[in-house]
């Protein structure tokens, strides 16, 4: 018996089909990532892109989806593969392998979120884990997280999906597979506290705690870095506008290269302490920097709000 996998067949065991890829497939993009983390969600914003999109594909058969999709006039092809398909799923990896010797090149994205998130999202929607089984729903998010690991390190885009809501998640991925041509590159200033866990989903990610903390002045206290006291506070103190020159011309330098590498949303990520004060002014004032040189800049701010 030979120690190495049949050739016809899948990791699996499963028997590979022969298909002629054509010669001009279209682009294919899989969907994958954590049940309850919004892939569902994804397909329909991916869907109204003009992309055709199958769901719980099993992987064996994409190869013959291409095929299928190409002789039918569809240039975009979106298929939605996670655990759901079982013993089918642990094939992903081989048949992405097999697409890329046949000159096919396929794009994941992987959308992911916090094991308390998903728990949270699960007991609202009252429905079970895919893996869930006889045990409980956090050793099912852990054993579905622990077998998605391969995936997530080949994936091209990671969305994590914690906390954002349905809106933003279909402009980041509007960002991602809309045309190329049509849709600037996206960037999103997050400000957020070190204390409630930096974004996993940070492109670029800053500590400003360096500058004077406004929570030690009572009158600054309750306010937060929209309050025009807190942001000339926060603008005033040592280093805060060489930082800001400084990291406003760094990332220019890098976004203006990103489109060139089909690069689509960046998420630029400003922490400090709490994510009420130094974090919210400086986002704020590092997008209105980056506005000023061209780019499309959405500024958001994750731990304001939070106690």
């Amino acid at each position: 018996m030979s120690s190495d996998a049949d050739p016809e067949t899948f990791p699996s065991g499963i028997p590979k089909v022969r298909v002629n890829l054509p010669e001009a497939p279209p682009e294919v993009l899989i969907v994958t990532g954590m049940s309850g983390a919004g892939k569902s969600r994804a397909a329909d914003v991916i869907a109204d892109e003009g992309w055709y999109v199958v769901d719980n594909l099993p992987p064996q058969m994409l190869a013959e989806m291409v095929t299928m999709v190409s002789r039918e006039g569809y240039v975009r092809l979106a298929a939605v593969v996670d655990v759901r398909g079982g013993k089918f799923f642990a094939d992903l990896e081989a048949v992405l392998g097999d697409l890329e010797a046949g000159a096919v090149p396929a794009r994941v994205m992987f959308l992911e979120a916090s094991d308390e998130v998903l728990v949270r999202r699960f007991e609202q929607v009252r429905r079970p884990h895919p893996l869930q089984a006889q045990g409980t729903l956090l050793e099912a998010i852990r054993t579905e997280r622990q077998a998605l690991g391969p995936m997530r390190e080949r994936a091209d885009i990671v969305i994590d999906t914690s906390s954002i809501n349905v809106h933003e998640l279909a402009e980041r991925i509007v960002a991602e597979v809309g045309d190329f041509e049509a849709s600037p590159l996206q960037v999103n200033v997050q400000s957020f506290g070190f204390k409630n866990g930096a974004p996993e989903d940070a492109d670029f990610l800053a500590d400003v705690r360096f500058l004077d903390n406004p929570h030690w002045i009572p009158e600054l206290r309750p306010l937060t870095g929209l309050d025009a006291a807190v942001r000339d506070h926060v603008l005033a103190a040592a280093g805060a506008s060489e930082f800001l020159d400084a990291y406003s011309a760094a990332l220019d330098i890098a976004l203006s290269r990103y489109r060139a590498h089909d690069k689509h949303f960046v998420t630029v990520a400003i922490g400090c302490t709490g994510g009420h004060h130094r974090s919210v002014a400086m986002t704020e004032a590092l997008a209105a920097r980056l506005r000023e040189l061209g780019y499309a800049v959405r500024a958001s701010h994750r731990d304001r709000e939070r106690e």
